[in-house]
């Protein structure tokens, strides 16, 4: 027998005891026996001569052949030896023993019949029983009916069957698809789906078509599956783009308007522009936009952008305010509100309640069952499944309150987030698509149906004259948007409220595209005054401010089930359907957006209208505007709707706010996972590259660290302010660090390549300035440093038109007395740098030749010798990067050596059988963070780091469809601007250098400031 197979037996038997056992060579004395060989049935004594005759052998039974029969002899006592066939009973008798003990040997019998009776009943595989049984025996049916199989065999199968039952996981009782289909589990399937990433009402249209992203607690479309790229480029420019913005969140402020006024000019500033005490914003006929800070801390402590909406003044003494903001800012400006208003009480619990198919069932059940399967027997006996009803934010939940009051002030917040559907109609036809899309509704005095209350608060105003006649006037001047060739026509932020039936109803037999109609106004004077006047501010009224009102519009609409049985009981197919009285009337709001207003290019660019609609009416209103042509964008297009309009994007292009931090900690950790996945031979060498921060801006570096070349430099001090201790020498300039081209030879192509050192005026090589070790992990603190985003707009303008190209003589002189600005002089900046020295100025830049700026990009300063070789070549599109050394090359072939090392050796302890050493924790901790082409230390000066010095990052860049050129959007140190533009010559100011992270090439570009 094999050592394998001897080995696999002493396994299979090692539950067997002890048996008698005969020795392997007859003894010298008389009866063949050995002195050492116990009596029979000795089960001790035999254990005792088994290690007396084989001391290197375990105290275990021992099962080899030779130990039970003589050499020579098989197991059936006869042996073939050297002279032929020998007798074996001579030599059996010989063994027998002369007496036995009966009791012990009994007992040792015992134990070996228990121990085969345990080997037998006990299953030493994974085999069912019917499959233990011979080929032959076998039978298909045994798998499923257990009589089939013997009869001895049957009880241990029925054990195993019921083994598996409760292994098995519940199957579901709805197996066929015509059951999963049904509208009711559908349902029922969709709340679940939607626990954590909240559904919006246009999910299932957007899912079919749409790249799908959970971001914020909702289940976003990002960009369309079809290629639409410059489809959606044009429908902004020529038609219209249509958007789902009902993730946006909305907080009510309900109290007086001097307790409301007076708080909220605690977290806003009038130099950023626009307050909440704007008197036409007030008035309740323009939506107002502004920047939040946190109370008291202006300009510090930014909390996001927002627009707001006043109601409308009316007989009651307390006003309505409406607050939109993104959702990533939502939790810091209600944290922020509930501070200053000290609304710290809930007004009460909102408890929903779901359509269930059984009446009478208690409202704790239904609550606490929101989301989940419940089976319960109707009347017919089949089985139901709740339906949840419509309770707006789903990311809440439904025992937290929304709505808190102040005991001191009476202040109410209410968090009203996807109670409001809100779409954004983008593109010069989109009040086209809004003519053509909705009517304005009827007038109705009596009710159609009095056993239901559809329409009900629709009759009781009917009956007021006064509202009659504004509601008239809505509608006239909402039918004379279609005479306008564009939404930017219209003042910014124009509110109209209005009242429409039931869009499903005008729905066209098939896609159309929405075309204006100038000949019909070509010669209205009403346009005309539009033009002038805008709307009124009663005009500005809607019923959507009311939520008993929304209410009813959203547990009364009719059911597209019911629409089509109507429109299937028409007389001629396909013509319009009239329903009458029993028509729903939806109260929404129009909101004019103003699209690009800063700058001199392409004014009113992306402009277009905001519809507010309540809840539960999301799919009736956009099927009818896709049916007018319009194109529907996600995340992708909004983003690419704020570059070409040149704003910041929300979250992305805030980094001094708590959410922009956050989306720029996900961005890095996703873009280093991206570069970690490829290999090592096919990703960039940041650090020959020169690219400290390839993946997140280190704004709090940049701007300490211009702040410390002002105060070594000496040169912009303020007259009054005494002098800086550290005055720079006489040969140590502003310019900091010189670069030095070294030429060195790469080890692995024995080529001559040129790198760059950078050496301090003495020619010593500068060493970081930096105290102590800083991983990977620890490196998001030069993130939150102390600096701020300037957005005093006085002094933004004094900078833009710092900023101005000159194209002709004094151009530039005449454009700043034109725009009533002072000359640049450090009288007028100096006091600026000591005001903001921390700060970041936003800005846009215009590549003057080729080249395709991206994310993170370096926008560097240009030195003289660049200026004077772009003035002398036209085509001259830039300079080169000298290669830089990469200084953590030979730190990770070591520790790679090191690992390879430990390897080996640790296999070679395993072959050996001894314990494997444990990695030391310090090593592995020291060079875990060490990647190849990272520069993965702390952040040395990254202004001086390269040839050309720092100046301020990208966030964003890309070719523009709107430009066509390359253009890129990012921040500025201020600092460092002021600088630029004061040793810049006159006639090349704003010019500045542009360079991808992964290229050497630097690119000139244009750089501009729009307020």
């Amino acid at each position: 027998m094999s050592g394998a197979k001897e080995k696999k037996r002493a396994k299979k038997m090692r539950n067997q005891p002890a048996s008698v056992t005969f020795p392997a060579e007859p003894g010298p004395f008389p009866g063949g026996g050995s002195r050492a060989c116990p009596p029979p049935g000795d089960v001790r004594s035999e254990q005792q001569y088994q290690q007396q005759k084989f001391p290197n052998q375990s105290s275990g039974p021992s099962y080899r052949k030779d130990q039970y029969f003589p050499k020579g002899q098989n197991r059936g006592g006869r042996g073939r030896g050297r002279g032929g066939w020998q007798g074996g009973r001579q030599s059996v008798s010989e063994e027998i023993p002369k007496y036995i003990t009966v009791s012990t040997f009994a007992q040792a019998r015992a134990a070996e019949i228990n121990a085969m009776l345990k080997a037998v009943t006990q299953k030493s595989s994974n085999s069912l029983v019917f499959q233990t049984l011979p080929r032959h025996m076998r039978r298909r049916a045994m798998s499923h009916n257990i009589k089939r199989l013997p009869r001895r065999l049957q009880e241990i199968a029925r054990k195993e069957a019921e083994k598996t039952v409760h292994q098995k996981k519940e199957q579901s009782k709805t197996k066929c698809r015509k059951a999963r289909r049904r509208h009711i589990n559908l349902v029922a399937e969709f709340n679940r789906r939607q626990r954590k990433n909240i559904w919006l009402e246009t999910h299932i249209w957007h899912a079919k078509r749409f790249h799908m992203v959970k971001k914020w607690g909702y289940c976003l479309g990002d960009s369309p599956t079809e290629k639409s790229y410059r489809a959606c480029y044009r429908a902004m420019t020529k038609h219209c783009l249509l958007q789902d913005l009902s993730y946006y969140c909305c907080l009510e402020l309900t109290g007086k308007e001097n307790e409301l006024l007076k708080q909220l000019a605690r977290i806003c500033s009038i130099d950023t522009g626009l307050t909440f005490e704007e008197a036409y914003c007030l008035s309740g006929r323009f939506e107002g936009s502004l920047n939040l800070y946190r109370a008291d801390h202006y300009p510090e402590g930014m909390l996001g952008p927002v627009t707001f909406i006043w109601k409308p003044k009316d007989e009651s003494e307390n006003r309505q305010l409406w607050i939109w903001m993104h959702p990533a800012l939502k939790q810091d400006i209600l944290r922020e509100l509930k501070a200053i208003f000290q609304c710290s009480e809930p007004e009460e619990i909102y408890i929903p309640e779901p359509v269930t198919s059984v009446q009478g069932e208690k409202q704790m059940d239904v609550v606490l069952s929101l989301g989940k399967k419940r089976k319960k027997e109707d009347k017919e006996g089949e089985k139901a499944v709740p339906v949840k009803k419509i309770i707006g934010d789903g990311t809440r939940d439904p025992f937290q309150s929304y709505s808190w009051i102040s005991q001191t002030t009476g202040i109410v917040i209410s968090d009203r987030s996807m109670e409001i559907l809100r779409y954004r109609l983008i593109g010069p036809l989109s009040h086209s698509v809004l003519t053509e899309t909705l009517k304005a509704a009827s007038l109705q005095t009596e009710m159609a149906d009095s056993d239901t209350e559809r329409n009900n608060w629709w009759v009781e105003n009917c009956k007021d004259s006064e509202k009659v006649s504004l509601h008239q006037r809505q509608s006239a001047i909402f039918e004379l948007l279609e005479g306008m060739s564009s939404p930017s026509e219209m003042s910014p932020g124009t509110i109209l409220g209005l009242t429409v039936g039931d869009p499903r109803v005008n729905l066209p037999k098939k896609k159309t595209k929405a075309m204006p109609d100038f000949e019909k106004y070509q010669d209205n004077d009403k346009v005309r005054q539009l033009y002038l006047e805008g709307v009124p501010v009663d005009c500005a009224h809607s019923f959507i401010w009311d939520q008993d009102i929304c209410k009813n519009v959203t547990e009364n609409k009719i059911s597209e089930q019911d629409l089509n049985h109507m429109r299937a009981q028409l007389l001629v197919p396909g013509s319009h359907l009239d329903l009458g009285p029993s028509e729903s009337k939806i109260p929404i709001l129009l909101v004019q957006q103003p699209g690009k207003m800063a700058g001199e290019d392409r004014p009113g660019w992306g402009s277009g209208w905001d519809i507010y609609l309540p809840k539960g009416w999301g799919m009736a209103f956009w099927i009818p505007f896709i049916y007018r042509g319009v194109r529907v964008g996600g995340l992708q297009e909004a983003l690419k709707h704020s570059e070409y309009k040149r704003t910041p994007h929300t979250p992305n292009d805030f980094p001094d706010c708590q959410a922009g931090m956050t989306f720029a900690k996900e961005l890095e950790m996703s873009l280093l996972e991206k570069f970690k996945r490829r290999p090592p031979a096919k990703r960039a060498n940041y650090v020959k590259l020169g690219t400290l921060s390839p993946f997140i801006c280190p704004w709090g570096q940049l701007t300490k660290n211009w702040e410390e070349r002002m105060k070594a430099s000496g040169e912009f001090v303020h007259p009054s302010s005494p002098q800086p201790k550290c005055c720079a020498t006489e040969g140590n300039s502003l310019s900091g660090p010189e670069a030095e081209v070294v030429r060195e030879t790469s080890p692995e192509t024995d080529e001559v390549e040129e790198t760059m050192e950078i050496t301090s005026s003495e020619g010593v090589p500068k060493k970081d300035d930096v105290t102590g070790t800083q991983d990977f992990g620890e490196r998001d603190e030069t993130m939150i440093s102390d600096f701020i985003v300037l957005r005093n707009e006085k002094i933004l303008m004094q900078v833009s038109a710092w900023c101005y190209p000159t194209a002709g003589k004094d151009r530039r002189i005449r454009l700043i007395s034109r725009l009533g600005q002072k000359e640049m002089t450090k009288e007028v900046f100096l006091p600026i740098l000591m005001s903001y020295p921390r700060s970041l100025v936003w800005v846009n830049l215009s590549l003057l030749r080729k080249g395709n700026p991206e994310l993170h990009a370096m926008i560097c300063i240009p030195t003289e010798d660049d200026l004077l070789h772009l003035s002398k070549d036209k085509l001259f599109c830039g300079p080169q990067e000298p290669k830089h050394c990469d200084t953590f090359k030979h730190k990770v072939q070591k520790l790679k050596e090191e690992k390879k090392r430990k390897k080996k050796k640790d296999n070679t302890k395993a072959l050996e059988s001894d314990p494997v050493s444990i990695p030391d924790k310090e090593t592995i901790e020291e060079h875990e963070d060490l990647i190849l082409g990272f520069w993965s230390d702390a952040l040395p000066d990254v202004t001086s780091h390269c040839s050309r010095t720092l100046l301020g990052y990208a966030t964003r860049g890309d070719f523009s469809l709107a430009a066509g050129c390359g253009e890129a959007l990012g921040f500025v140190s201020l600092t460092g601007l002021l600088y630029m533009l004061h040793k810049q010559p006159a006639d090349k100011k704003g010019l500045v250098l542009l360079r991808t992270p992964a290229s050497l090439q630097y690119r000139f570009a244009r750089l501009n400031i729009e307020v």
